[in-house]
């Protein structure tokens, strides 16, 4: 019985089988395993509008998609689309170092499944779980597309934002720094379950929180 191989190339080696290589397989078997988990790879996919397809090679490192880590790189001229064979089951990370303002796709070789496509000014990096969840239309999934990231703008400034950019909220250092904070509050009108609110213009007021005062013992005990 001769040998078979996963998805990503490891050999299984049938028993009694390769007598006096056995050794050296399972050597170069250690070597893959070693590149599926921590090896890293350039792939080049400059020019006009193609798909370049990342490639397994059974028993052997050189295959384009036996890699964690994958930067593409060159000039690009046209929109990209970059595949892996359907069958493949791991996590990527995926590094756009291409130049040229177009859109790069990372996809299965054929289906209808979903995939994650740098955007033409998306020169960052992606965490892509391929997911071989389907015969015919296996999915990709954008593991951090729909996480709150967070935004360093410069030395003083910092974002939280959402996968399309919408801002949660920003804490901006003054450029000034005082030794001395003052912060003037309104005066409560003497009602209890209130917090203080602003509006857009940035006044503060209190308002009704819906915060009774077993709440507000327990928020007082949780927060120190």
């Amino acid at each position: 019985m001769a040998s078979t191989y996963t998805p990503l190339g490891i050999e299984l080696m049938a028993t009694g089988e390769n007598a006096g290589t056995w050794g050296t397989k399972t050597n170069n078997n250690l070597s893959l395993l070693a590149e599926l988990t921590g090896g890293f790879a350039q792939v080049s996919i400059a020019g006009g509008a193609q798909t370049t397809a990342l490639t397994v090679d059974d028993g052997a490192t050189t295959g384009t998609a036996q890699r964690r880590m994958i930067e593409l790189t060159g000039t690009i001229t046209g929109n990209q689309i970059v595949t892996i064979p359907n069958d493949v089951e791991t996590f990527y990370i995926i590094k756009n170092s291409t130049s040229g303002a177009h859109t790069v796709q990372f996809k299965y070789a054929t289906g209808s499944g979903s995939s994650t496509t740098f955007s033409t000014t998306d020169k960052g990096t992606k965490v892509v779980f391929a997911k071989a969840d389907d015969g015919t239309n296996p999915n990709i999934e954008d593991i951090l597309s729909n996480s709150s990231t967070i935004n360093l703008v410069n030395q003083n400034e910092v974002r939280f934002e959402d996968a399309s950019g919408g801002e949660y909220v920003a804490l901006k250092a003054p450029t000034t720094v005082s030794s001395n904070l003052t912060l003037t509050l309104p005066s409560s009108d003497g009602t209890s379950g209130q917090a203080i609110t602003t509006d857009g213009s940035g006044a503060l007021s209190f308002a009704d929180a819906g915060i009774g005062i077993g709440k507000a013992i327990a928020m007082a005990i949780v927060f120190g």
